[in-house]
């Protein structure tokens, strides 16, 4: 099984392409509208590296003259191949895609039901064929090397840099002023901040000093003994990395475990979004490109977290049960959760196509479903069996979606109400870790 473009995808593709004329009525072949988390840096990185399989050649990049917006091309046998990436903010790519401009847009933000419901008689952008999780993104929440504080919660961040919180010492901290360092208006990383941390709850304080660079901010951070901020992962240098709890759930740092399982409570998705079997078959190669093991490469190279799994040994700190620690001495993690959409065993779009990244996974390195372990776990519940219950359910839901996929019999358990990564009632509580038996 492989995520790779087959031959005659890739044929097909660039049959249909070459075969549209580059009128004023369609001056691209593709268009890409939407938020600018993705349309910044990782989609015009899919598009050059889809292009450069069904392209001749080099692929060159251009401007339109507005302002984040960017031309990707190509040459091709049956002439010039060309997609438009504008990244204006995701409600502008809902707009786009619906009314027929854009193939394909680009969200950092699940789709909203009032917007499902304005195309449905099109298509449901909440189904497997129209939403696709491309990448998970993640915040690093940064201090000076000093500071002793190693741990907030979502809320004290939020205090923090709302202006609330305005010296270390009312945190366990020293008697310091706290200086605060934030990403520029139009950062992706910035928008990620503030749907996570300040919400519809906090403003942004008038003394947060902005930046550009995610490196020059942490830098500066570095260098402040009182300052905090936040970047990308790639960018936390010489800065010192907090971990963030969510709820009662223990404090996390973000890595490419937490990240990748979305355990880590500043961690989010980003989606692409099509119109279902409407999508032209350009959009659906793209796509499919980008779901698959070289697209993720990219999505990796880009700073994001890549959705192919890898074995990881978590560091289970004094908070996990010993019966826990007991039941995967054996096993690594692998960086893949399932969770759920509806109810409380339906699995979710991202984890429909999990499922077959865990058997590519076992297949590419000689693996079996003997060597997996499926642990199912829920949110706090009225009694303590119905929390076992629910999460042994969920396990047998994945094991049974495996088995449909061509992985039969693997083993499977859960462990309740135990272990929450989020606040109670969280659904983030409610999934499916993957343990593999360790070489």
């Amino acid at each position: 099984m492989s995520y790779s473009i087959s031959a005659a995808f890739k044929a097909g593709a660039l049959a249909l392409l070459t075969a549209l004329p580059l009128s004023s009525a369609l001056a691209h072949n593709l268009e890409i509208h939407g938020s600018n988390t993705v349309g910044a840096t990782l989609a015009p990185m899919l598009v050059t590296g889809y292009l450069e399989q069904i392209g001749n050649g080099s692929v060159q990049t251009g401007a339109t003259g507005v302002e984040n917006e960017k031309i990707l091309g190509v040459t091709s046998e049956g002439g010039p191949l060309s997609v438009l990436v504008a990244a204006h903010g995701s409600s502008t790519g809902f707009r786009t895609l619906a009314s027929g401009q854009a193939g394909i847009w680009a969200s950092s933000r699940p789709v909203k039901q009032s917007e499902a419901d304005q195309v449905n008689a099109q298509a449901d952008l909440t189904a497997l064929e129209s939403e696709h999780v491309i990448a998970i993104d993640g915040l690093a929440i940064l201090v000076h090397p000093s500071n002793p504080v190693s741990s907030l919660s979502i809320q004290t961040l939020g205090q923090i840099f709302a202006g609330e919180i305005r010296n270390w010492s009312e945190l366990g901290g020293p008697d310091h002023a706290i200086s605060l360092y934030a990403r520029d208006d139009r950062s992706g990383t910035w928008d990620t901040f503030k749907s996570l941390v300040l919400g519809k709850t906090y403003t942004l304080d008038s003394s947060a000093m902005r930046y550009e660079s995610n490196d020059q901010l942490s830098d500066d951070v570095s260098r402040d003994p009182g300052g905090i901020g936040f970047s990308g992962l790639a960018s936390v240098r010489n800065s010192k990395l907090l971990a963030i709890s969510d709820g009662n759930a223990p404090a996390l740092k973000p890595n490419q475990l937490t990240v990748a399982s979305e355990d880590y409570p500043l961690s989010r998705r980003l989606f692409m979004y099509t119109m279902g079997n409407q999508t032209p078959e350009f959009a659906r190669g793209l796509i499919e490109f980008a779901l698959g093991n070289e697209g993720q490469a990219l999505v990796a190279e880009s700073g994001f977290i890549s959705q192919n799994p890898i074995a990881v040994k978590p560091e289970l700190d004094s908070s996990v049960p010993d019966t826990f620690k007991r039941l995967t001495a054996e096993y690594q993690r692998l960086t893949v959760n399932f969770r759920f959409s509806e109810g409380r065993t339906k699995l979710d779009n991202k984890a429909q196509r999990d499922l077959l990244r865990v058997i590519d996974y076992l297949e590419q390195r000689g693996r079996s479903a003997d060597d997996l372990l499926l642990i199912g776990f829920a949110d706090a519940q009225s009694h303590e069996l119905r929390a076992q219950m629910i999460s042994e359910l969920r396990a047998l839901s994945v094991r049974k979606a495996l088995h449909q996929a061509g992985l039969p019999r693997v083993a499977y358990t859960g462990y309740g109400q135990y272990m929450p990564v989020g606040g109670s009632g969280n659904q983030r509580n409610g999934r499916v870790e993957v343990w593999i038996r360790a070489r």
